[in-house]
C-alpha cells in the first residue's frame, strides 16, 4: 500500500444553488447523473474544444461539488470555468486541505471525502494522522500506467478531450447532455471522425526527463521521424513514464525512441479501448 501527499492537486468548493446547472452548461460530464458521494475526471475547454482544465468533480450534495485540480493548472483553468459565473447563483472557493492518495488500500482510513477509482482512493481531510510513504510522483506514475492523463501548464488550449482519451475514461465525457462550451467540436470528433490522435504511454529506463511539449521519433523504413507531442514525463528511479499524443492510427508493433538520447521506448498497453 503506498500513501502519497498529493501536494501537486489544489481542492476547489463549488457552492450555490445554481451550482449543478452552471457546471452542467461547461464542463464535458453530465453533472446531473453524478450521485452524491460520487466522482469523475471531466474537462473544461475553450470554445474552440481545446481543453483549458482537467479535474477530478466530487459531488458532496445537491448544491455542493469539490473540483480536484493540478495546481499548475492555475489560475487559468478556474478563471476560465468561473468565467460567467457572476450571471449565476454559484461561488468558487480554493479550499485549505490535505490530499491523500492511496494505491493498493487495504486499511479503512477515514475521511471527510473518500472517492474510488479502480486500485486508487483519493481522500480529503483524514480523520487520523496518516503516515505518507511515496513521493507525490509515484501518483503520477499510476495515472500514466492506468490511462489518466496528465494536464499541464504547456498543453492548456492545444488538445480537444478525445485527443487525450477523455471519451474511454469514467463518465468525463457525455455525448448525451445538452450544449457546453466547445460541444460542437467534441461532439463532431466523435460523429464525424474528426479526431485524428489518442495519447499513448510509454516506459524507458533512464535518467532523462524530456520536455513536455517536445517530440519523440518513430521508427520507419527510411529512417526515424520526429512525431507526437510529450504531455507529461516523469522519472522515478531511473524509470522514465511518458504520455505522449500520437496518430491513433499506428501500425502494431511501431517502434518509437526518445530524441535527445535515442532511448528504446517501450509502449504500454492501455486498460480501455479508443
Amino acid at each position: 500500500m503506498a500513501l502519497i501527499h498529493l501536494s501537486q492537486y489544489q481542492l476547489i468548493e463549488i457552492t450555490g444553488v445554481d451550482a449543478e446547472k452552471y457546471l452542467q452548461g461547461q464542463i464535458t460530464a453530465d453533472v446531473t447523473k453524478l450521485t452524491i458521494g460520487a466522482s469523475t475526471l471531466t474537462a473544461h475547454c475553450d470554445p474552440k474544444g481545446k481543453m483549458t482544465g482537467l479535474f477530478r468533480l466530487i459531488r458532496l450534495s445537491t448544491e455542493q461539488f469539490y473540483l480536484l485540480v493540478r495546481t499548475e493548472l492555475l489560475p487559468t483553468a478556474l478563471d476560465q470555468l468561473k468565467k460567467y459565473a457572476v450571471f449565476s447563483k454559484v461561488t468558487f472557493t480554493p479550499v485549505e486541505s490535505q490530499i491523500v492518495g492511496i494505491i493498493d488500500d487495504s486499511s479503512k482510513i477515514s475521511a471527510q471525502v473518500c472517492v474510488e477509482f479502480g486500485n486508487r482512493k483519493i481522500l480529503i481531510n483524514p480523520e487520523s494522522a496518516v503516515n505518507m510513504s511515496e513521493d507525490f510522483m509515484c501518483w503520477d506514475v499510476a495515472d500514466i500506467q492506468q490511462g489518466y492523463p496528465i494536464l499541464t501548464a504547456k498543453a492548456q488550449g492545444k488538445f480537444i478531450p478525445q485527443a487525450l482519451n477523455l471519451q474511454a475514461i469514467e463518465q468525463a465525457i457525455s455525448f448525451a447532455k445538452g450544449c457546453y462550451i466547445g460541444q460542437e467540436t467534441v461532439a463532431r470528433a466523435k460523429y464525424r471522425g474528426a479526431n485524428k490522435r489518442a495519447m499513448f504511454a510509454f516506459k524507458a529506463e533512464t535518467e532523462t526527463v524530456p520536455e513536455i511539449g517536445g517530440e519523440i521519433e518513430m521508427q520507419l523504413e527510411s529512417g526515424w521521424r520526429k512525431t507526437g507531442t510529450i504531455l507529461s514525463a516523469v522519472n522515478v528511479d531511473g524509470v522514465l513514464w511518458l504520455q505522449v499524443v500520437l496518430s491513433n492510427q499506428l501500425e502494431e508493433h511501431q517502434a518509437f525512441r526518445l530524441t535527445e538520447t535515442h532511448t528504446a521506448l517501450e509502449m504500454l498497453a492501455l486498460p480501455y479501448g479508443l
